[in-house]
């Protein structure tokens, strides 16, 4: 199996177990999966529908899929470039929306659509531990 994998160009990963993060695409691609209401809980016939249903939800994922993580989105969208646009657009809409219904949002900000150019996959949340421990602190 090695030998295939290296022979296709494929870095295996040996993740330890009960620790996701050491896949943490893969994790959150099959958490993407199993919570789609369509995903079949009784499970597949055969193989072909397994393979169906997967090229199905892949391409729900990259084309029609909103991101939370990159600021709703398609995939396909960001790898395109064409979200910059996108986000562009609803910045507008949203900031016009606010000066015409202030009170919508209180002193609240509206959503934030600038464009980043780098996205962080699960970034690390910064808490006091961490940050006591940066500083050669122990809590």
């Amino acid at each position: 199996m090695k030998a295939k994998l290296e022979q296709l160009g494929i870095i295996a990963s040996y993740s330890r177990s009960a620790v996701s993060n050491d896949n943490a695409f893969s994790e959150s691609l099959f958490g993407s999966m199993k919570t789609r209401k369509q995903y079949p809980r009784q499970g597949f016939r055969d193989i072909e529908e397994a393979r169906e249903w997967v090229l199905s939800f892949v391409y729900w994922y990259n084309n029609e899929h909103r991101h939370s993580g990159i600021k709703y989105v398609t995939p396909a969208q960001r790898h395109q470039g064409i979200d910059g646009d996108i986000l562009a657009k609803r910045k507008e809409v949203y900031r016009v929306a606010k000066l015409t219904f202030p009170e919508r949002w209180n002193t609240r900000d509206t959503r934030d659509w600038d464009y980043e150019d780098e996205i962080v996959f699960n970034p690390v949340k910064e808490n006091k531990a961490n940050s006591s421990e940066k500083n050669g602190q122990v809590a």
